[in-house]
Formats: structure tokens, sequence, C-alpha cells
């Protein structure tokens, strides 16, 4: 969890910059965090399938403190990009990204 960790931190930090930028800077900015969001996502990715038991559904992944604790300290705007990529965690999906 400690990568996720690391992971969300930096596109907390990516956001706070996104929203301060605007121009070129802020193209800049949205592109570091989309690609940012996207090591995230692979980190959590990972760690959800490093666990012993893994959650088999949506509900029962975010029961788990360690997701509440990252739905906690999300923007709402990105309260549904991370749902989307628990989803496709539960269901088995691969999405290829090209970052």
């Amino acid at each position: 969890m400690k990568k996720v960790n690391e992971a969300l931190a930096v596109i907390l930090e990516d956001w706070q910059r996104m929203q301060e930028t605007e121009g070129d800077e802020g193209v800049e900015a949205a592109e570091r965090f989309e690609a940012n969001f996207y090591e995230f996502a692979r980190e959590f990715k990972r760690w959800y399938h490093s666990l012993d038991h893994p959650p088999r559904t949506l509900d029962e992944l975010e029961s788990m403190e360690e997701v509440s604790q990252i739905q906690e300290v999300l923007p709402g705007p990105l309260q549904l990009n991370f749902m989307i990529e628990m989803e496709e965690i539960i269901d088995g999906i691969d999405t290829q990204r090209f970052d």
C-alpha cells in the first residue's frame, strides 16, 4: 500500500498544480496529472492483486479501510475516475493506456 499512497500523493499535488495553472503551463500540468493518475491506478491494481483474499465486488472493495482513506482525500471530480478504475479491476478488465 506504500506505493499506492506515494502515487496518490503525487496525483493530489498534480491536481492542485493543475488548478493553479493555465495556458501552456496548464496543458503541461494536465498531461503530467493524467500520466501520474494512470500510474496511481496501476499501483492500486498491483496492491489489489497482492491481497490474500481480494474483494469480489465493488461494495466490498469500497468498504475496505485503505480504499475509504483514498476516497476521503480524492477531490470530487476524481471520484468517478477512481470508481471506474476499481470497477475495471473487479471485472478483470485490463485497459491499455498509451501515456
